[in-house]
């Protein structure tokens, strides 16, 4: 059931406003648009994991790649397939052969309004450093899918946070993955590595 009473702008900055409707407070973007999330496998069977330091948390924290619908002025592209492929591409280096859209929903439905998409990227083929744009310093690891909460559990010894999206991700991924679809590219198990990503040991 919707709420009829009308909503009240308490805060408002160049991003972020906050907003109080009858009792209740909340945080909306000023351009509202979804975020994607892209949970990426290469064919080695390793999700894409990106680390970097967050300043609301003033921590590192590990994550699924992720960006803004419309972030970037004049890119503001209707399909959030293009770009997932995009903030996948910036953040990590990696080309999707393949992206197909898993779910969606909010992200935290009692503070924000904000909803996110999450696609699962294979076919993966590295063609840049990565490491995002401007600005950003980020981390790329590779973890193989079936170590990944061992993994976690490890960096947080190192004072790392985990987004627990990362486990969303991480479910539907093996969902998908082991139905053998044919949209997707059943991992192979291998310990190589290519480039200067780091792995996920340690």
């Amino acid at each position: 059931m919707q709420s009829d009473e009308s909503s009240e702008i308490l805060a408002a900055g160049r991003f972020l406003r906050l907003v109080r409707r009858g009792t209740w407070e909340y945080a909306e973007r000023v351009h509202p648009r979804p975020a994607v999330v892209i949970v990426a496998v290469t064919p080695e069977g390793e999700l894409v994991l990106v680390e970097q330091f967050r300043v609301p948390l003033q921590a590192r924290v590990i994550e699924l790649p992720a960006g803004l619908v419309g972030d970037i002025p004049g890119e503001d592209h209707p399909d959030p397939r293009t770009h997932a492929r995009r903030e996948l591409l910036e953040e990590t280096g990696f080309r999707a052969g393949r992206i197909k859209r898993l779910f969606g929903g909010p992200v935290s439905a009692g503070f924000g309004t904000e909803t996110v998409e999450f696609f699962l990227a294979t076919g993966l083929k590295r063609v840049e450093a990565g490491g995002g744009v401007e600005g950003e310093q980020i981390d790329v690891h590779l973890v193989p899918l079936g170590q990944v909460e061992s993994w976690l559990k490890r960096r947080a010894r190192r004072d790392r946070l985990a987004d627990p999206k990362i486990f969303s991700g991480l479910y539907f991924a093996r969902q998908v993955i082991g139905t053998g679809s044919q949209e997707t590219e059943l991992p192979r198990s291998s310990n190589s590595r290519r480039g200067q990503l780091q792995s996920g040991k340690g």
